[in-house]
């Protein structure tokens, strides 16, 4: 084993050449990033750069740390979430890749942001977040880490309605880019990603049979619909509950069933948050849920489901096996909360397929790179990936998958571009 670094904070330095593994099985399933790194390996566009990184800390995650360092960037990594770090790789970021990380399945709330704060005293220029805690906690407790800070990158879709609160507000300090809002973003890695991965996870959890169960899913945004496809294709009877009219309306002509959430909540045998909101699952749906109904939460924080409000309706709680909490009720009635409610396709299995993450990391990486080369000229707001980056991403993923697609004639472009032919 190459040791070159110890400055992060892990569980096992032991479990290094297993995550070593684990990256290199990743990358085989990543060939857009592994474009994108040999280009910055060669030329090294991130000269000079520190980045500070909050995110999932798994095995994709870990090859776009070495695309970045590659690029020329000192990169400190931590996570953005509890339960989400993979402790093998980890330990080869830190140990073998030379990358500090300060990740810890299972650390506390006081761990999570010694380390956040942690990957900040490298005093970044650019930060990468994943639910924006590291934003939040620069805009809060840490101004100081403001004047080194040109610009940053979200990924997810919690984190980029935090950022635009902030910046709606007029409070947000930086520029930063929205890697969520990018086609090859959110309409891959939240519905094929978070669909296949949060079934994935619950079953891992429970080895649960789909088949004939009645799946309720609170959501139907991108990742909701993702879910709820890949539920309806095990043969499960999908039930979709929404506050947003027209997203229930595309839930109905998709063949789902819609229906108010106190209503699906007696008759549910899975219950799958996916709002990025508060309390989706709150105390009156819990009250009427059946005897034996699992709960699960794919959104990126554990408050969609009211696990304090379970605990009080609870009169004992134990954990029967690992990621899988059983409540009694006062009423007798038994119900399952998985994960700890926080995101159950990372914290019971392994997030989602290196495939599907090579678009999403490639979108950071090339994010990254038109933050550093732009950050002069943008103002403190939340940007949209350059219809140039999304392009470049989707093409190289169709290169990568051996498609090729037709391309306008010179005639097919003037049609479309001129006003004057018609019938």
């Amino acid at each position: 084993m190459n040791e070159k670094n110890i400055s992060g904070d892990v569980k096992d330095i032991s479990l290094t050449e297993k995550g070593i593994n684990r990256i290199e099985w990743a990358a085989r399933e990543m060939p857009v990033l592994n474009q994108i790194r040999e280009r910055f390996n060669k030329d090294k566009p991130l000269a000079g750069l520190t980045l500070s990184a909050c995110l999932h800390v798994t095995s994709e995650t870990a090859n776009l740390a070495l695309a970045l360092r590659d690029g020329g960037a000192e990169v400190a990594l931590c996570a953005s979430n509890p339960l989400s770090t993979q402790d093998d790789v980890a330990a080869a970021l830190n140990y073998h890749y030379g990358i500090p990380t300060f990740a810890i399945k299972g650390e506390d709330d006081s761990t999570y942001y010694k380390h956040l704060n942690s990957v900040l005293d490298f005093n970044p220029n650019i930060t990468l977040d994943d639910g924006a805690d590291l934003v939040a906690l620069i805009h809060t407790e840490r101004t100081d880490s403001l004047k080194n800070i040109i610009g940053g990158c979200e990924e997810t879709t919690t984190g980029v309605i935090r950022l635009k609160s902030l910046s709606n507000a007029g409070e947000l300090k930086y520029p930063i880019v929205a890697v969520n809002d990018a086609d090859t973003k959110h309409f891959f890695d939240n519905r094929y990603g978070t669909g296949q991965s949060t079934l994935d996870g619950i079953t891992r959890a429970t080895n649960v049979l789909w088949a004939g169960k009645k799946v309720v899913v609170i959501g139907y945004g991108w990742c909701g619909r993702g879910v709820a496809t890949r539920a309806k294709g095990m043969g499960a009877q999908t039930i979709i509950t929404e506050v947003d009219h027209i997203k229930a309306l595309e839930a109905a002509m998709d063949g789902h069933e819609v229906m108010k959430m106190q209503d699906a909540s007696k008759i549910g045998d899975i219950f799958i948050s996916l709002t990025g909101g508060l309390n989706a699952i709150d105390a009156e749906h819990i009250k009427t849920m059946k005897n034996g109904a699992l709960i699960a939460n794919s959104g990126h924080f554990n408050v969609e489901i009211n696990i304090d409000a379970l605990d009080k309706l609870s009169e004992k709680k134990q954990r029967i096996k690992e990621f899988v909490d059983e409540y009694t009720l006062k009423d007798g009635k038994k119900v399952y909360l998985l994960g700890e409610g926080r995101l159950v396709n990372l914290a019971a299995a392994e997030g989602h397929p290196s495939a599907v993450m090579d678009m999403s990391f490639a979108n950071q990486a090339l994010s990254t790179e038109y933050m550093f080369k732009n950050a002069s000229s943008l103002n403190p707001k939340v940007y949209s990936v350059p219809k140039s980056i999304d392009n470049e991403v989707g093409k190289l993923k169709l290169l990568s998958m051996g498609i090729d697609i037709d391309t306008l004639t010179s005639e097919q472009e003037k049609y479309l571009a001129s006003w004057e032919i018609g019938t």
